[in-house]
């Protein structure tokens, strides 16, 4: 009986006698800074 998890196509790999799932995040894309974070920003760099 397969887990949901194959039933969507993921797959495991094996560790140490534990089943690991094989997970790959998205890249993240850069968000812009808005006034307030670069104003936050420039307090943390003083």
């Amino acid at each position: 009986m397969k887990s949901i998890f194959e039933q969507l196509g993921g797959t495991y790999h094996e560790e140490n006698g534990y089943l690991i799932p094989d997970l790959i995040l998205p890249n993240e894309e850069e968000q812009p800074i808005g006034t307030w974070g670069q104003r936050h920003q420039d307090y943390l760099k003083q």
